[in-house]
């Protein structure tokens, strides 16, 4: 592994080090319960879960509440599925590093990089797709739990008001996590479309994964969908 990493040039390293910055460093702001004050998407979505889950609790037929949880679990599922697919092309392609080098130096801006090089780039293109993958399953998984959370529900005006106020906090705070899991995996497939970039040139590493938190800081905190939840 260090023989490996040690083909890595200067401007290789930096813009490595800038994409994981940038990576985890926009996760850290946005996961984070006060998320610049409480406005991004991810915060204002937890309100509307809370809300959910007391109209939930208040309502004895909850089959339009499994029907959604159906829904968010087929969207996950879908996403979970593609990503194997992504995997196993990504390993396939470790298999061709010559015809892949052929077809990156004929690429504007591309350098020249030794097979081993450019085998470290298609496996950071793999690490990301792996986490993505992680983050849909535990995201289905949680989703399972909710499920099974709404089918053991207690109703409202029949059991003891301090259980029932506990159980809907459980309820949107486990609905929260899955949600949160799954956007997790979705801003790994924002970032690894940038991975791919580094296999031409890691200016452009550096280049996209900036791009990249522009277009999800706007997103998150400064979008359409955010000021009607907001409003």
């Amino acid at each position: 592994m260090m023989s490996m990493l040690s083909q890595l040039t200067w401007l290789d390293a930096v813009a490595l080090f800038f994409f994981a910055l940038c990576w985890r460093g926009y996760g850290y702001v946005t996961d984070r319960n006060e998320g610049l004050g409480g406005r991004g998407l991810i915060q204002k979505t937890h309100q509307y879960r809370v809300l959910w889950a007391k109209e939930l609790i208040k309502r004895s037929n909850r089959v339009p509440d499994t029907a959604l949880i159906g829904y968010l679990v087929r969207s996950v599922s879908f996403y979970a599925n593609t990503t194997i697919y992504i995997i196993a092309g990504v390993f396939a392609l470790l298999g061709t590093m010559d015809r892949l080098i052929n077809v990156t130096e004929g690429l504007p801006f591309s350098r020249d990089v030794s097979p081993g090089l450019l085998e470290i780039k298609v496996l950071l293109i793999l690490t990301v797709f792996v986490i993505a993958y992680f983050k849909f399953t535990w995201s289905l998984r949680q989703f399972s739990l909710l499920s099974i959370m709404v089918g053991g529900a207690p109703e409202a005006g029949k059991d003891e008001e301090s259980h029932v106020q506990d159980y809907t906090q459980k309820l949107a705070k486990i609905s929260t996590l899955a949600g949160d899991e799954f956007n997790r995996g979705l801003r790994a497939y924002y970032f690894g479309i940038a991975s791919v970039t580094w296999t031409i040139h890691p200016g452009l590493l550096m280049a996209f994964s900036a791009m990249i938190v522009l277009v999800l800081a706007q997103r998150d905190f400064n979008s359409a969908a955010v000021r009607a939840l907001s409003d």
